[in-house]
């Protein structure tokens, strides 16, 4: 791909992320984007809101998901597909996979939420499961290895595009903003959501958020490349062992910068969202409240603010437990 440059690093093209928009749109759900009066009242800035959480399989995951599984050949398609995941990634390609007769192998780590297993499962997905994320990647490396075809959650441009077609949504759909914050794991949703915006509204801020023991992206920008990081968050959906070259040359390039919250902050913002915006989110879209507490202040009191609430797929149990853990 020919890409987009800024700061003389490659992106994907707006032209990609179009390609990938026609090729899903009978498969995924147009979210909806809303003004969220009681976030605003919370954080004394407009906030608009993309709920990505009202997406098939809970998640933005499933638009990359289809994106790939529809450009796969025939010989891609009989090997069948394998992915890992720490939740959300699993559940959409067992649900895209399903639906469009495709075998898929997951691979999640023993920390995953239950549902999440219990759902990839259901939709008739051979789940694997490892001790621990870096066994979870090992286990999808070796069985690409041995033909299956891989649906890598972010090192693949074409998953990238599909998750970009979040923020050719949000620039369609969202009023004037100054500000946009997107959670990241591995950075594909952030890379094609900062792609699509810069493409269609170049002077609004994306800044991307992370948990503490969830700092792939992070590290890399301090490191100058991908490393391995350990991983301690309880936000499992956000747990990438490392990040890509791909989405850290899109993320240097078009982020204005990766702001770091702790797994409680997330967890209260999780509450925050379904006391406040009446919507209930997964900690891994919690964790931009309190980032968007710090954008504010950086930037100042005309902020308006768009939020890209990645997903839902929590139980009141979980929630419950982890309000619990930090006294909230």
């Amino acid at each position: 791909m020919r890409g987009l440059v800024w700061h003389a690093a490659v992106v994907i093209e707006l032209a990609d992320i179009q390609a990938a928009a026609d090729r899903i749109a009978d498969v995924v759900v147009h979210t909806p984007t809303v003004p969220s009066p009681g976030l605003t009242e919370l954080l004394g800035a407009p906030v608009i809101a993309k709920l990505e959480l009202l997406q098939r399989t809970g998640s933005f995951k499933a638009r990359g998901a289809a994106a790939k599984l529809l450009a796969l050949d025939d010989a891609e398609r009989a090997a069948g597909v394998v992915a890992v995941s720490g939740g959300n990634h699993g559940i959409a390609v067992a649900v895209m996979a399903g639906a469009l007769g495709v075998a898929a192998t997951v691979v999640m780590p023993r920390t995953a939420p239950a549902r999440a297993v219990e759902v990839a499962r259901a939709a008739g997905a051979d789940v694997r499961l490892t001790e621990d994320m870096a066994g979870a990647f090992a286990l999808m490396n070796r069985l690409r290895d041995e033909g299956v075809t891989l649906l890598h959650p972010f090192d693949d441009p074409i998953v990238l595009a599909g998750q970009g077609t979040v923020g050719l949504e949000f620039a369609d759909d969202a009023g004037e903003l100054t500000d946009v914050l997107v959670s990241i794991g591995g950075g594909a949703l952030i890379s094609g959501v900062a792609a699509a915006l810069r493409a269609r509204r170049p002077g609004v801020r994306v800044w991307g958020v992370e948990t503490e023991g969830a700092q792939a992206m992070s590290q890399a920008i301090a490191k100058g490349g991908p490393v391995e990081v350990p991983l301690s968050s309880i936000v499992t959906t956000l747990s990438a062992p490392s990040v890509s070259q791909l989405t850290y040359d899109h993320v240097t390039a078009l982020v204005s910068d990766v702001l770091v919250v702790s797994d409680a902050e997330a967890v209260r913002g999780t509450v925050e969202l379904a006391e406040h915006a009446k919507v209930w989110a997964e900690p891994a879209a919690g964790c931009l409240l309190p980032a968007a507490r710090r954008v504010i202040e950086r930037v100042g009191d005309d902020a308006r603010l768009g939020l890209v609430v990645c997903g839902g797929n929590a139980t009141v149990a979980d929630v419950t437990a982890w309000a619990g853990r930090f006294g909230l």
